[in-house]
């Protein structure tokens, strides 16, 4: 018995060896795992330390620009009868709405014996110069007396309107005042998509109102607007908002907020801001001349798609093509033509069309430039020398009467214009009126329409009915023949493939 008990007394003293040691190692594992885990927890918090620290700090920013930022505010005069009375929403007098609605929707014409009304604006600008220079778009203060500008430590001055551009909704303001803060004027060709940028402004008038985002694309063409390449943000800008600064990281001003394009009237994730290297040129020459000048090319362009560089014998589409050339203008006397396709500006590549006029605007006048382009599958450079751009007049639209000749493979009726029709219509010697067009045809289904004149087939120039027939009778199946057409007296390419059999 009493040996029986001390084998059984060993078995418990060596399980109780195995479990301790067993305990013993858990613990140890678990230390080690805590151990091991430790230096991962604090990498990660690191990594997330780091990361914010990166980010920028725009409370700095803000601290430093917004002294310069301007808030600007007003009285015009609107007449109640006018059209854009009519389209604006019913909103009260002093509504902050009432301003972007009539820059956007902004039909009238001067009609003093309508009604007239009182309303209050509401706007943004910056100092450039501690002399008291502010910049601001021209629809926050076209029109408007009694300006006032409000500075951040609540100073307010009386503004006068040195000058104001059009073309690129700027305008040019002075107050009577010495040490004020400025803003530094960055560099927009240096921009890139994807970079940090800051608004400040007055959003329906709660004054220094910051907002941040990115660029969300450059050269951004809008319509109405050809000698602005717009910078594209997803910075919130609201009514109030508009002649404000965008600024970069460094406090620089690398454009001016502008426009938004909304279905509500509010901020809808689409801003765009004038470029800062435009504003630089129309601020140096307001204050040199008054006004702004632009270059003048005389051309008419469009843009390229597909089917117009492969009948161009484009592999791809680039480059801005001419549809008209303006009679005695800088481009007719150097040589171009309808049918080039313009690929380079002064060195400058053209990609599209758009990206044309804003080049030629900002070129002085005076100045000779290459220009280089595809002429008939061959690449030429001729000299350009630009003039001064002039207001264009307003045209009357002409109507056509009904005769003539059938365009057979086409599906289209066509009549030789006579003087009277050519004087009306803007057309030289050159051009057929499509008066009648079959629904079904090829013509209807490339967007001919009745009223069109077909001035060139295929790159050539048409006179009268029989020459198009010949040269619709003559044309190859199976691939784009490029057609320059006048429409209410705009030139335009298209294209027209005859299918095969046909």
């Amino acid at each position: 018995m009493t040996h029986a008990l001390s084998r059984l007394s060993r078995r418990w003293a060596a399980l109780s060896l195995v479990t301790l040691l067993a305990l013993a190692t858990q613990a140890c594992a678990k230390s080690d795992d805590q151990n091991s885990q430790q230096p991962a927890q604090t990498q990660s918090s690191s990594q997330s330390a780091a990361a914010l620290s990166s980010l920028p700090n725009f409370s700095k920013l803000v601290e430093h620009a917004a002294p310069a930022v301007v808030s600007i505010t007003g009285v015009r005069t609107i007449n109640n009868g006018s059209a854009a009375s009519q389209i604006m929403p019913n909103l009260p007098p002093d509504s902050p709405f009432r301003q972007f609605f009539k820059h956007f929707f902004d039909q009238q014409g001067p009609n003093s014996q309508q009604p007239q009304s009182k309303e209050r604006i509401l706007g943004s600008g910056f100092i450039i110069s501690s002399d008291g220079y502010i910049v601001t778009n021209r629809h926050v203060v076209v029109g408007d007396t009694e300006l006032k500008v409000r500075l951040l430590d609540r100073h307010e001055y009386s503004a006068k309107v040195i000058g104001m551009d059009k073309r690129t909704d700027l305008a040019l303001l002075k107050i009577d005042a010495k040490g004020l803060p400025t803003l530094s004027l960055g560099d927009s060709s240096k921009l890139k998509v994807g970079q940090w940028i800051l608004a400040i402004g007055n959003p329906f008038g709660f004054d220094y109102s910051a907002t941040q985002g990115i660029i969300s694309a450059l050269s951004r063409n809008l319509p109405n607007e050809n000698y602005v390449p717009f910078i594209q943000t997803d910075a919130a800008v609201n009514p109030g908002n508009s002649g404000g600064p965008l600024l970069d990281l460094k406090g620089q001003v690398i454009g001016v907020n502008s426009q938004i394009y909304t279905n509500s009237g509010g901020f809808m994730g689409l801003s765009f801001a004038i470029p800062i290297n435009i504003v630089k040129d129309v601020v140096a020459q307001i204050k040199a001349h008054g006004k702004v000048s632009y270059g003048w090319l005389g051309v008419m362009v469009q843009d390229m798609n597909q089917s117009l560089a492969q009948s161009f014998g484009l592999q791809q589409p680039e480059g801005a093509l001419i549809a008209q050339v303006e009679p005695h203008s800088p481009a007719s006397k150097a040589g171009l033509q309808a049918g080039d396709i313009i690929l380079k500006f002064n060195g400058s590549t053209i990609g599209r069309s758009g990206d044309l006029p804003p080049l030629v605007g900002s070129t002085p006048v005076g100045t000779s430039v290459p220009v280089v382009i595809l002429r008939n599958g061959k690449r030429l450079t001729l000299d350009v020398t630009i003039a001064a751009l002039k207001e264009p007049k307003a045209s009357k639209q002409a109507r056509s009467s009904e005769h003539a000749d059938k365009g057979g493979r086409l599906g289209i009726i066509l009549e030789n214009l006579t003087a009277d029709q050519r004087k009306q219509l803007g057309v030289g010697k050159h051009g057929v009126l499509i008066s009648g067009i079959d629904p079904n045809g090829i013509a209807a289904q490339s967007g001919l329409e009745p009223g069109d004149v077909i001035l060139q087939f295929g790159h050539i120039q048409i006179d009268d009915a029989a020459q198009l027939a010949k040269q619709v009778h003559n044309a190859p199946t199976g691939r784009p023949i490029p057609v320059l057409i006048l429409r209410e007296k705009t030139p335009l390419y298209t294209t027209i493939t005859i299918p095969k059999g046909k």
